[in-house]
């Protein structure tokens, strides 16, 4: 496990020994996040941050279970020295606070209704040799299981002709995450794990390379809940784990349903997981 120390946030050599000069706002933005990461005592599982490439383009795809699951897979590719820039949703950069720091960053807006722009801003900065940042469910899983994935990322991938690196984010959702309030809460465990990286073969198409990293995901997500070192602690407490899992999340039937009418602008409410409803779904998926 690792935590961030304060000799971490004023470490001269953290971006290596020649940092871009453009790239210093993001340098700051990581700074400010790993004095926060230590005075909540976060406790990182790390693995697999040796197939982040040091140079040349690639795409992390990962789950995405909170708000904060972001700043967690930018912490796993500092070993390499790598900053990742991600693909948001075009509001975060419009926000009087967010939107100057996203654009500093080079992240990249992503307007849903016209996503060519976003889909070729991202080509060519991995063509420029940077590493993007994608979660292909487009939005956090509220079942906090792997949804369907959009192609944009494996489309990416085979127009630059770079490597998607699988990836998994577990526990975030205790302290940040969609339709539950937010915990401040310190010491609690986050697992980041990166995976082996695909190569989109000479002629594979889109579905191929997507339907790979559907599954590299779900199996580095299933290693991350599998190795988590926290459990619930007690039955009000299991609403941060899967339906399978035992936990009260709703079923990915579920959260499909208030997905739905939350875009449709609805108020909703995540309705609790009964017992017997658990262990239908633990049926099912045998």
């Amino acid at each position: 496990m690792y935590t961030a120390s304060w000799g971490d946030v004023v470490r001269r050599d953290l971006f290596g020994a020649h940092p871009d000069p453009r790239d210093r706002p993001y340098r700051f933005v990581i700074r400010v996040a790993l004095i926060v990461f230590r005075l909540f005592r976060f406790r990182f599982d790390v693995r697999g941050q040796e197939h982040v490439p040091t140079s040349g383009g690639a795409i992390i795809c990962s789950n995405h279970v909170s708000f904060l699951d972001f700043t967690f897979l930018g912490l796993a590719a500092l070993p390499q020295h790598r900053l990742v820039r991600f693909m948001a949703k075009a509001s975060v950069f419009g926000h009087w606070f967010s939107g100057p720091f996203m654009r500093a960053m080079q992240h990249i807006p992503v307007d849903r209704a016209a996503g060519t722009a976003a889909f070729e801003a991202a080509v060519a900065s991995l063509k420029d040799g940077h590493v993007i940042g994608v979660f292909p469910e487009a939005t956090i899983s509220s079942s906090f299981v792997v949804k369907q994935l959009k192609a944009g990322a494996a489309r990416m991938a085979v127009d630059a002709g770079v490597p998607i690196l699988p990836a998994a984010v577990w526990g975030g959702q205790r302290i940040a995450t969609k339709r539950q309030k937010v915990r401040f809460r310190r010491d609690v465990p986050v697992t980041v794990i990166i995976g082996e990286p695909i190569v989109p073969e000479p002629g594979e198409k889109v579905q191929a390379v997507l339907r790979r990293t559907k599954a590299a995901i779900e199996t580095l997500v299933e290693e991350a809940q599998r190795t988590y070192p926290d459990q619930p602690a007690g039955a009000d407490d299991r609403w941060w784990l899967p339906a399978h899992l035992g936990g009260t999340a709703p079923t990915p039937e579920v959260a499909a349903v208030l997905d739905d009418r939350n875009a449709a602008g609805h108020r909703v409410v995540v309705p609790k997981v009964g017992r017997v409803a658990r262990v239908r779904t633990r049926l099912t998926r045998r």
